[in-house]
């Protein structure tokens, strides 16, 4: 099996990078400003190098599970002098669709191949495998592609060139993160007329309104008193709805409104950014955002 370069081991980049290990793959890591999961993955058998351009050369396959399209162009900035024909960069973050398609454009100019696979699960699903991807890349690029996201994910669908891929992916985030927003709204409106969260989410949690988005999002709090059980941040959550609200824009999709992004941008101006979505059903939160957004509303110019 070819050499793989894995850059982003964070909340889910750890638990890919060692079930691409387990399966046999030659993983190769970098030096990190987080050592314990480098040091986890190197017990495994990754081998480490210093810096990213080292990883890419002993590499055929370049792996990306970074936060954001920005921070995507900026390592392969950084890997540029490292790349050639030989190489694959699969992008395995959300990212933004008409800079995935720049992306691959410009990689092309050196013969390199490029997939995008945004992928769906969280921290739980890529520790187990069993992640699903949205892929987008030329029909000569998928075989090498699938390969590899077989080693930890139970679905992989191909939508089409690259684009389709990431399209997909952000029109699913536009569904959960208008599925939070409404969760969030409900259950603030439960509790101003004093209806008792326990009871009320052991009831609809029965019916249609159930999913997991309310499980993660509203269980753990009558459960256990734990606002953090949705491991999903406000600003990731604003991130890809402005992806979203691109995507509308250059294709002229007036379905794709902005009523998430106003709650969870709300949210980040007020300080909120790190905060787990599920976070947004704490009181003090909630209230804040409530006033902040009542009075922006109750404006002349609004």
């Amino acid at each position: 099996m070819e050499q793989l370069a894995f850059i982003g081991l964070g909340a889910m980049g750890e638990g890919i990078a060692a079930n691409l290990l387990q399966g046999g793959c030659p993983v190769n890591i970098v030096v990190h400003r987080n050592p314990a999961p480098v040091e986890r993955l190197v017990k495994m058998g990754a081998r480490r190098f210093e810096n990213r351009c080292a990883a890419a050369s002993a590499s055929g396959v370049i792996c990306m599970c970074l936060p954001n399209s920005d921070t995507v162009s900026a390592t392969v900035d950084e890997l540029w002098p490292a790349l050639g024909a030989r190489h694959l960069v699969v992008d395995l973050g959300t990212s933004s669709v008409a800079s995935s398609r720049r992306l691959e454009k410009r990689l092309a100019s050196l013969g390199v191949a490029f997939a995008e696979a945004p992928l769906a699960g969280g921290k739980a699903q890529a520790e187990a495998g069993e992640l699903g991807a949205f892929v987008g890349c030329r029909d000569d690029v998928l075989a090498r592609t699938r390969d590899i996201l077989n080693h930890f994910c139970t679905s992989v669908q191909h939508f089409g060139p690259v684009g389709s891929g990431s399209s997909a992916k952000l029109v699913s985030n536009y569904l959960v993160l208008n599925m939070v927003r409404l969760i969030v709204e409900t259950f603030h409106s439960a509790d101003m007329l004093g209806i008792d969260w326990q009871k009320f989410y052991q009831i609809i949690s029965r019916g249609s309104s159930n999913s997991v988005a309310l499980e993660r999002t509203v269980g753990a709090i009558v459960e256990h008193g734990d606002y953090g059980g949705y491991v999903f941040s406000v600003e990731n959550a604003k991130k890809d709805l402005r992806y979203i609200e691109e995507l509308s824009q250059d294709e002229g999709l007036a379905a794709l409104g902005s009523s998430a992004l106003n709650l969870f941008d709300e949210a980040d101006r007020m300080g909120f950014g790190a905060h787990r979505v599920s976070e947004l059903l704490r009181s003090e939160v909630r209230m804040r955002l409530t006033e902040l957004m009542g009075a922006r509303a109750s404006r002349p110019d609004k």
